[in-house]
């Protein structure tokens, strides 16, 4: 290992551990959901102050040294500020922004939180065929021509035929000379996997229990990420009725209806029975609610669509209960009650965002 890579490897070491150290911050925060990318996430952290020597020369002094009087202006005439309020004597706060792999962050995200890893039930495996390039052939179509492969060899044969003029640097390419991307198909074995989010988006669910989803959403999709090869989300919305809808649309609607759960557990049940074969797929479903229900008729249906339907269908089923001002919180007690000490089911109850964290290792715990 070179020098630079092993300062490198320092580096990542010394920011690893300050992520874990503030990991629980990170989770009751929203801000790193907006520096979500494709494939990697902006970790603001403190700033990391490496120590290091300066060399000067001898005859230019040091601290203290040198002619001037104290309190002695250095450099230009002292400029009066307009602001107000005395000047401090601590340190002003700086980060640094640090690019991390959502894998890493996800293996972090494991350690700390002491998360075991999932075994997928179902197949072992579905199988996907992927192209990838792979080499360069002198045949090919001309869409996938290597312009620079072209003239290199191009520029070889003039070379060596001493048609190459120095003073006239003028390489045309013959028809041998053209070089094409070469590809092979792969096959891919990959587990799937599917969450389900549901949530109540009736007036007693205000923004902060929906940010508070929000937050937690993304941590459960980093983990789960990391466990499948694919992973698909679908997000149901509901008040009395209840209906399929985008992301956005998910964390950023509010209504202000009754509340009927079981409207969202059958479109749930409906989507499972549709487009995610039980032997081909892992499922989770995810219910995030404040506690309340329209009637003790439809909690009723909401245990008996869980017990014959989600429930036996799915890895695990996790039901989480945000506090709200407005919610009776009942909802989470029918569940205790008819599965209390059922494996599959995992419920949870958030009060605040530093709640979250706990949250999550409630839900991921069981490694289902």
């Amino acid at each position: 290992m070179t020098k630079i890579e092993s300062d490198h490897s320092r580096f990542r070491q010394i920011v690893r551990g300050r992520i874990k150290r503030n990991l629980k911050k990170y989770m009751s925060q929203g801000e790193l959901i907006g520096r979500k990318g494709k494939e990697k996430v902006s970790i603001p952290i403190p700033r990391i102050d490496i120590p290091r020597f300066r060399f000067g020369q001898r005859q230019t002094g040091g601290v203290s040294q040198g002619d001037g009087q104290v309190g002695e202006s250095l450099g230009g005439d002292p400029q009066e500020g307009d602001g107000q309020g005395e000047a401090g004597n601590l340190e002003g706060q700086h980060s640094l922004d640090v690019d991390v792999d959502l894998k890493e962050l996800a293996d972090i995200m494991g350690e700390e939180l002491e998360l075991p890893r999932i075994e997928p039930k179902g197949k072992e495996a579905l199988e996907t065929i992927k192209e990838r390039y792979t080499g360069i052939r002198p045949v090919g179509p001309e869409s996938l021509r290597h312009f620079k492969r072209t003239y290199k060899q191009a520029l070889r044969r003039m070379i060596a035929s001493g048609t190459y003029a120095p003073g006239d640097p003028l390489v045309i390419p013959r028809r041998e000379d053209k070089r094409y991307r070469a590809w092979t198909e792969i096959k891919e074995r990959h587990t799937n996997a599917v969450i389900i989010y549901m949530m109540d988006v009736s007036g007693s669910m205000g923004d902060e229990q929906k940010e508070i989803v929000r937050i937690e959403s993304f941590w459960l999709d980093t983990w789960l990420r990391s466990q499948y090869e694919g992973l698909t989300s679908r997000y149901i919305i509901h008040d009395a009725t209840a209906k399929e809808v985008d992301a956005h649309t998910f964390f950023h609607t509010r209504e202000s209806g009754g509340t009927m759960i079981s409207s969202a557990y059958k479109l749930c049940l409906k989507m499972i029975e549709e487009d995610y074969p039980v032997t081909d797929w892992n499922i989770y479903p995810f219910h995030f609610s404040d506690g309340d229900n329209w009637s003790v008729e439809d909690t009723t249906e909401c245990m008996r669509i869980l017990r014959e339907g989600i429930i036996p269908s799915s890895n695990l089923f996790c039901y989480g209960q945000v506090e709200s001002p407005y919610g009776s919180g009942q909802f989470i007690k029918d569940l205790r009650e008819h599965f209390g000490g059922d494996e599959k089911v995992t419920l949870s109850e958030i009060k605040n965002r530093d709640a979250i964290f706990g949250s999550i290792k409630e839900f991921l715990g069981k490694g289902k």
